[in-house]
């Protein structure tokens, strides 16, 4: 698949809040997770396990979802970013609001490396 494809895939799963299915179907077995330095919410994690785990971990603490959006993607060369904005009430940390552009890497039509910028 091309990277266009990917991101046609993504979005359409995206918009269905089907986050662990796009891992399933995308994620390579050496995929990278990176959030900003010092969050505090996330972190880094390395391996398709390991970013499944971080964002079980994440959902497992989400207590109520109060808006939830994923804009349509961007693609450039073997890479394609989205805006998602969150309104979220979690365990923790109460109800908060995120802003961020997540960015994707594609090579051989797997995702190796997903970005959070917040």
């Amino acid at each position: 698949m091309t990277t266009q494809e990917v991101a046609a895939r993504f979005h359409e799963l995206a918009q269905q809040e089907k986050w662990f299915q796009i891992q399933d179907e995308f994620f390579a077995d050496d995929v990278r997770s990176i959030d900003p330095p010092g969050s505090p919410y996330m972190g880094y994690a390395e391996g398709k396990a390991a970013v499944r785990q971080k964002g079980e971990d994440f959902v497992s603490k989400v207590r109520e979802v109060h808006r939830a959006y994923t804009t349509q993607p961007v693609i450039g060369g073997n890479h394609f970013s989205v805006g998602r904005e969150m309104d979220i009430t979690v365990e923790g940390f109460g109800r908060i609001h995120i802003d961020e552009i997540m960015l994707y890497e594609v090579k051989a039509g797997k995702i190796v490396l997903e970005q959070f910028f917040y």
